[in-house]
């Protein structure tokens, strides 16, 4: 039964007999009447059942006025959401953190019994498991004579209620949530910790996903070795999904012990039933040391038979017989239920990969969650880095950021887009921002055969978000079986600065460097600045604003305090990075802009040399070839940018260096991939005119004027004033054969400080107006 509660909660009244914890079945007929014990939908008590009136545990529980009490100032206590047969657990406000928590107290005689300190030493040892499977443990103590531990307070259900619920699950969700768990379980036991007492009601669904809770605890108990607790009900694990050695007690359990557990629960998600039950605990043991396991197939017909065969040796009753480890279960039960793979991508252990050995992955846009656009650099930020730090692995393709931010604000299933993105894996998040608390959520998911191959919440403060950004980066190769060389590992640890604050400050500034308009630039200049003036040791961020004064100075030249400005601050970026890639390549850019050229030629060749994947080390470096005239050079170093970030720049100046070399079907293809990237950037940025220019221009050398006159007159309608639009514009009509217009629009630019005649020489656009006299009195002026 469920009974509403104020707010929305649900309480519910659970038939103790039908739940199935101890292997009774469900069907074993009540004796007496039937007791109801109540529990909320968030369940996250001690799994035991709660023990009968009059069990000896009962008058040693503390009562809420003791607990808070005890527990003031950092915890509010709000209420009891949940009782088991050695602790009770409540809901909690953490004063200090903002935050709600649950909190499992051990009454007084289990202190006493299990020895507070030997208890809490465990505890504090579990405490050290960080996984996004495993629910993490935010403080422990004693206090009045009884011993508690805090966790985060969990909004959905137990696997336990979802299995009351459903009995059988899909075969992809239940290997799904399986693996979720022999992950955390895999990590325990690599840091020496097994769990002791693995089932669905220790396991949460949270979001869908899973997250194993109650490390530590079975450990404690097994430690103290008290009679009295096994007499009680309470014994180390629970007879439905507990090994034969580890109910015998003739040797001490290992993960092996684990993996049997969680045979159990996968085969109760498949079967609907626990592989052993029985009309009392002790039946259900005996069961599970002397019986074969009922085959899968007798209960479930059609499930595949790998998938049986991996389960059963999972519960084979000798340790040694059961597979080697937790990681090779999980990719035994991954490699029984892969889809057959199609096309360009082989399976292996259920994960999709290339015939090549190189993985590929497309970062979608992370959602912003409870913010508005104004919040968007935030969500779009962590996006930009975690994609930039998987490009820096070198057998891993990464989708460019202007592909993946089309689906910015869609709802579409992630395989389609995986498909539509030529890639096998895909990464979708969120972000939710709580004054200075920050949630970041995360999954990556196979295209070929939807599995998730990983996922994580992470909830911690905003100061975390460099150390989340290096674990999320970390994992996903890990999930995706990338093998990194120590240079590529130590490529991944980004931690650019010691403030926050100037960090979203940086972001702020990045968002606003993918425009090109000059008020973009200048704000993003600004918002550099910004962060300099709160850390000013922060290389990015001088960089950054060196990046902005140059890309000002090339597009809008003819103000020399923006050549000083990129000088200034490039040098600085320098002197404080001299390993910084990015520092390397606006130094270069800067003394390019200078005239410099074999000095800027030696700044980008070393920007390239530290970060081969640096898409502003390659443009900066084809432009100036291209300013030189050297166009075969310049068309292979845009074709490097285009191929390391999809930028419609850089397609549409190789399509222009192809033009001028003669090679007119590469540039036909280089104007098409123009205009599709262009349009893409339009779509994220609709007001930015210079995307508009381009795509005109491509059109029209693609032979659809019409549409390309069309485009022109939206990017005018943007930005009439804007001297980058003047001069693209001023291209289509020379193109056209509209010389007069072309001339009226570069005079207008010129007068209003575009200076960069050397540009106007090598552009193949202006050929059709180069001998008019207007455009000589304009090179000679």
């Amino acid at each position: 039964w469920a009974v509403r509660e104020p707010h929305g909660q649900f309480r519910l009244l659970i038939n103790r007999r039908s739940t199935g914890e101890l292997g009774v079945p469900r069907s074993a007929p009540a004796k007496g009447r039937c007791r109801f014990v109540e529990r909320t939908v968030n369940d996250i008590s001690d799994s035991s059942i709660p023990p009968e009136p009059g069990a000896a545990d009962q008058g040693d529980r503390p009562g809420i006025a003791t607990v808070e009490t005890a527990l003031l100032p950092q915890y509010q206590i709000r209420g009891e959401i949940g009782r088991g047969g050695m602790a009770t657990v409540y809901l909690a406000e953490d004063r200090k953190h903002h935050r709600r928590v649950a909190v499992k107290v051990l009454g007084s005689s289990h202190a006493a019994t299990l020895q507070t300190g030997r208890f809490l030493r465990e505890i504090e040892i579990s405490a050290t498991l960080t996984h996004p499977h495993i629910l993490p443990l935010y403080d422990s103590g004693g206090a009045d004579g009884f011993v508690y531990f805090v966790m985060p307070y969990v909004d959905g259900e137990s696997l336990r209620a979802r299995l009351d619920r459903e009995r059988q699950f899909p075969v992809d969700e239940a290997v799904r949530i399986a693996r979720e768990v022999a992950d955390a379980l895999a990590y325990a036991h690599r840091h020496g910790v097994v769990h002791r007492d693995v089932k669905p009601s220790n396991v949460l669904l949270e979001e869908g996903h899973a997250v194993v809770t109650d490390f530590g605890i079975a450990t404690a108990i097994s430690e103290a070795g008290d009679e009295r607790l096994t007499r009680t009900g309470v014994a180390v694990g629970t007879p439905a999904y507990m090994s034969p050695e580890q109910a015998s007690g003739a040797a001490e359990a290992d993960p092996r012990s684990d993996q049997y557990s969680l045979a159990c629960v996968v085969y109760e998600m498949l079967a609907g039933q626990p592989p052993f039950t029985a009309a009392d605990a002790r039946a259900v043991i005996a069961r599970h040391m002397v019986d074969p396991v009922p085959p899968l197939s007798t209960v479930r017909p059609g499930l595949p038979e790998p998938l049986e065969t991996s389960v059963a040796r999972a519960l084979s009753k000798t340790p040694a017989d059961r597979h080697p480890t937790m990681e090779a279960f999980s990719d035994a039960l991954a490699a029984a239920t892969a889809a057959g793979a199609t096309g360009a991508f082989a399976v292996s252990h259920g994960r999709a990969q290339t015939t090549n050995g190189t993985r590929s992955i497309a970062v979608l846009p992370f959602a912003n969650l409870g913010g508005g656009p104004e919040e968007d650099y935030l969500s779009d930020g962590i996006t930009e880095e975690i994609s930039l730090a998987l490009s820096k692995v070198e057998r891993l393709r990464v989708a460019s950021r202007t592909s993946c931010f089309v689906y910015k604000g869609k709802s579409q299933d992630v395989r389609s887009i995986g498909r539509e993105l030529n890639v096998d894996s895909v990464l979708e998040g969120s972000v939710r921002r709580a004054g200075n608390r920050l949630r970041i959520a995360a999954r990556l998911i196979d295209v070929v055969d939807g599995y998730q191959l990983w996922s994580e919440r992470y909830d911690r403060e905003m100061e975390d978000v460099f150390a989340i950004q290096d674990e999320m980066a970390a994992n996903i190769v890990r999930a995706l079986r990338v093998v990194l060389d120590e240079r590529q590992r130590k490529a991944l640890l980004r931690v650019p600065t010691a403030d926050v604050r100037a960090y979203e400050h940086y972001l702020r500034g990045r968002q606003f460097l993918h425009e090109t308009r000059k008020k973009s630039l200048e704000y993003a200049r600004e918002m550099f600045s910004r962060a300099i003036e709160i850390d000013p040791a922060y290389a990015l961020a001088h960089a950054g604003v060196a990046d902005s004064c140059s890309l000002l100075a090339m597009f809008y030249p003819g103000n020399a305090e923006d050549l000083e400005c990129a000088e200034r601050a490039s040098q600085k970026a320098l002197e404080l990075r001299p390993d910084l890639a990015e520092a390397h390549s606006a130094r270069g850019a800067a003394l390019w802009q200078q005239g410099s050229v074999e000095a800027a030629e030696r700044e980008f060749e070393r920007a390239i040399e530290l970060d081969p994947k640096l898409f502003e080390a390659y443009y900066f470096f084809a432009r100036a070839r291209f300013q030189e005239g050297e166009l075969e050079e310049a068309a292979r170093l845009f074709e490097k940018a285009a191929a390391v970030q999809d930028d419609y720049q850089a397609v549409f100046f190789a399509a222009q260096s192809y033009t001028a070399l003669g090679r007119a079907a590469e540039a036909q293809d280089g104007y098409r991939r123009a205009c599709e990237a262009a349009g893409k950037h339009m779509e994220l940025n609709p007001d930015d005119p210079r995307a508009a220019t381009m795509c005109a221009v491509s059109l029209c050398r693609l032979g659809q004027p019409e549409r390309g006159l069309d485009w022109a007159a939206r990017a005018l309608a943007i930005d009439a004033e804007d001297l980058g639009v003047l001069y693209n514009v001023a291209c289509l009509y020379s193109l056209e054969g509209e010389a007069e217009k072309a001339l009226d629009c570069l005079e207008q630019a010129v007068q209003q400080g575009f200076g960069n005649l050397e540009w106007f020489e090598h552009d193949p656009d202006l050929d059709p107006i180069r001998e008019h006299p207007r455009f000589q009195a304009l090179m000679t002026a």
